[in-house]
């Protein structure tokens, strides 16, 4: 395009025809794009004007990428090949319309290539190549490297079902474990998924691939594929960065990994599990930076952070977090922790496992293996003068009854049960052999929550609501005055999905004397729920419509995560 670009300048009155010559004499000579040269001998001031001349001569936009930033995921789309041999750079989606930075607007085929390889719609935007050149070297440099190192393992990337015959001996193992590329290849993933906030790894060995996927934001992403031969190195390496055993490929193993990002230190838990064609590996991502410990950041209402303050800064008693797996609880109660962690009281945990660390809180690992139990653990600490006590999972009656006893003798205990809803966990207790009387006196607030994942806010639209939905969701008449629903539609921030980040949800129930009662009259969860509900208790379900009509949530979410109460 350099002389044709050439003449159009000349044509156009932008620069002498002397000027163009030298220009084009200069590119040849140092191989650089004829925008440059022209800048270099001062034919014009930058490369973003000849850019936006082309644009408006063939009425296109122009684009400086140096302005914005652009989304990884998208730029990803144009395969690294591509964009480095024609000099293009994908630089948002919407919908199915790809807006495409290139150097040359006129090459039809490299953009019929784009539509084909994306399956988009390209709308062009003209852009300086070195801009180009640049912007390519900085988003593509995670995915490059990992190509590369995928290269390097192994000339010829197809898969191949490998038997059980051909698992390589230990003598080839160790010698692939040492391999450069593999260990650069599992180290990138790791450090990849740290950089995107995930919180899990998991690698999966299937009959002729391996699968990796992250988890973000609750849910699984998949990554790109690694070459299936190298299925026991790259276990392997995990191991032993774990110090696990190597060896041992019949039984599960834990272990744990601390590593340095990015100047800090992140630990991850990792957990080994046979399955039928090979060992199935799950790292789960403890990073201190992507803890929320921050009360009022967790997605509470109001008053009922004000309760579960209150509750939290008592003498004495027990407060009770419920929730499945993955609900937040331990987050919740590192929050409360922090909080109360003064120089004046001695905190002390039994965790299973210890997720994070934090200055002068003495936290104990639970080892159900050599008898060191939940119910052990509290047995000891009651002889280390402690004044908060908390315990990771209340499992079972001699914990529970422990854990009672302790609240009622003047220790104020955090513990977590899993319980649908705060007033179940009353009865929970009480059919844990717990005597109900105790349960009344020790229990001073529980309370039940969800994570929900949150609607982007560069992409939020309102919706409506059919009559149906509306009703569906079984919520009192008044909290349906001025219900409005949102969702995203997709946008270069959120990747498309219209969901960004998660946010909790929270029925909170301080155990009042009117429910103390109930507790002792050994009355149903029902009789507890209508009660708690009088005396200002929100549901999970409440919340999450709360939180819909905010445009935090879409209402899928609402039904996805909550259920209307009996």
């Amino acid at each position: 395009m350099s002389s044709e670009l050439g003449a159009m300048l000349v044509k156009a009155g932008k620069i002498s025809a002397d000027q163009a010559e030298k220009a084009l004499a200069l590119s040849k000579e140092k191989q650089s794009p004829f925008e440059s040269a022209l800048v270099d001998i001062g034919a014009v001031t930058s490369e973003d004007d000849i850019a936006k001349f082309i644009g408006k001569h063939l009425k296109i936009g122009a684009l400086r990428l140096a302005d914005i930033e652009l989304n990884p995921e998208v730029v990803k789309l144009i395969p690294l090949d591509i964009a480095r041999k024609f000099k293009v750079i994908a630089v948002s989606k919407l919908n199915k319309t790809l807006l495409v930075a290139i150097s040359d607007p006129n090459n039809i085929y490299v953009l019929d290539a784009i539509k084909f390889i994306t399956g988009c719609i390209v709308q062009p935007v003209i852009s300086p190549e070195g801009a180009i050149e640049k912007a390519i070297e900085a988003y593509y440099t995670d995915s490059g490297a990992l190509s590369e190192i995928v290269k390097g393992l192994d000339g010829d990337p197809d898969i191949e079902v490998v038997s059980e015959e051909d698992t390589p001996s230990d003598t080839d193992l160790m010698s692939q474990i040492q391999d450069k590329p593999l260990v650069k290849l599992v180290d990138s993933i790791v450090s990849e998924a740290v950089r995107t906030g995930a919180s899990d790894i998991h690698f999966e060995m299937y009959e002729k691939r391996i699968r990796v996927r992250y988890r973000r934001d609750g849910d699984l992403v998949e990554m790109a594929p690694l070459p299936f031969k190298y299925r026991a190195a790259i276990v392997s390496r995990i191991k032993i960065m774990a110090e696990l055993d190597i060896s041992e490929r019949r039984l599960p193993q834990d272990g744990r990994i601390k590593i340095k990002i990015g100047g800090r230190t992140v630990d991850l838990r990792v957990s080994v599990l046979p399955t039928i064609f090979g060992e199935k590996v799950v790292m789960r991502i403890l990073d201190p930076l992507a803890l929320k410990t921050d009360m009022t950041q967790l997605g509470f209402r109001e008053d009922d952070l004000s309760k579960f303050d209150h509750a939290i800064h008592l003498p004495y008693g027990i407060v009770l977090v419920t929730g499945p797996t993955g609900s937040g609880k331990t987050t919740t109660l590192y929050s409360a922790l922090k909080q109360i962690n003064t120089i004046d009281v001695n905190i002390m945990t039994a965790e299973d496992p210890v997720e994070f660390n934090f200055d002068g809180i003495n936290q104990i690992a639970v080892r159900s293996d050599i008898g060191l139990s939940f119910a052990a653990a509290l047995r000891s600490f009651l002889r280390q003068d402690p004044d908060i006590i908390m315990v990771g999972e209340i499992r079972d009656s001699e914990t529970a009854e422990i854990a009672i006893r302790a609240a009622l003798t003047g220790h104020l205990v955090f513990s977590t049960l899993h319980t649908n809803d705060a007033p179940s966990s009353i009865n929970r207790l009480i059919d844990m052999d717990v005597p109900y009387y105790l349960v009344a006196s020790a229990t001073k607030l529980i309370m039940a929550q969800r994570m929900m994942r949150t609607i982007c806010q560069s992409c939020k639209e309102e919706v409506n609501l059919t009559q149906e939905q509306v009703e569906s969701l079984k919520v009192p008449k008044e909290q349906l005055k001025g219900i409005r629903a949102f969702k995203g539609k997709g946008c270069q921030e959120c990747n498309d999905t219209g969901l960004a980040g998660r946010t909790g949800i929270y029925e909170v129930m301080p155990v009042s004397s009117a429910i103390e009662s109930h507790i002792l009259a050994k009355s149903s969860d029902a009789e507890i729920r209508a009660t708690a509900i009088e005396e200002g208790m929100f549901s999970l379900r409440l919340c999450a419509v709360e939180k819909m009509k905010q445009g935090l949530v879409t209402i899928d979410e609402v039904f996805a995560t909550t259920t209307a109460p009996n």
